[in-house]
């Protein structure tokens, strides 16, 4: 396969991805489709892992990627295709970032766990001390210590498991693309007989 269609496959399969990420991350602030105060929300929600991380910051790149994959199979090394090329990797590297910047949002969301009311009317995170070995996920018999909001752990772990995935698949598919991108700059792009 030539580093055009390459380059155009990752940045369709990265549109769907940004915008799940995006999807989930904002349902992180509605639990059961409940309007929360503010106060009332997960913090890890806030830095806005999906919607900046695994959203914008990959679509840019699945945009450039759509533009240099537009190109073709040509063999065109001084013409626009390989400054496209090239700043498909810069901006890679930025899609690249998000995806790794929403693993590791999502990741330290599922260990810390929710912000919920364990009964007496007060927001607190019950699980933020505990260890890995003992942590939450490991045993589903302390989820019932979260009164309100209703199913919020299921509801965290669930979105910020997609978030987590999203995060790793788009961090390796712009990855793949930095390495096509340098590829298809500095080699040049697959020939193509003429007849």
């Amino acid at each position: 396969m030539c580093t055009g269609k390459c380059s155009k496959c990752i940045g369709i399969t990265l549109f769907p991805l940004a915008v799940c990420a995006i999807v989930s991350n904002i349902l992180l602030y509605f639990p059961n489709g409940q309007v929360l105060q503010l106060t009332e929300i997960t913090d890890m929600v806030w830095f806005f892992h999906g919607i900046l991380g695994a959203g914008i910051l990959v679509i840019l790149p699945a945009f450039m990627m759509l533009g240099a994959g537009g190109a073709g199979c040509c063999a065109n090394r001084c013409g626009v295709f390989p400054f496209q090329m090239l700043l498909s990797v810069i901006l890679s590297v930025l899609g690249f970032a998000g995806g790794a910047y929403c693993v590791v949002i999502s990741s330290l969301g599922l260990i810390g766990g929710p912000l919920c009311d364990t009964g007496d009317g007060e927001y607190l995170y019950p699980f933020r001390n505990d260890t890995l070995e003992d942590n939450y996920l490991f045993n589903q018999t302390t989820w019932n210590i979260c009164k309100q909001p209703e199913n919020i752990i299921l509801w965290n772990i669930v979105l910020f498991s997609i978030l987590l995935a999203i995060g790793v698949i788009e961090a390796i598919l712009c990855f793949i693309q930095v390495i096509n991108g340098l590829t298809g700059f500095i080699c040049g792009t697959c020939m193509r007989r003429r007849k």
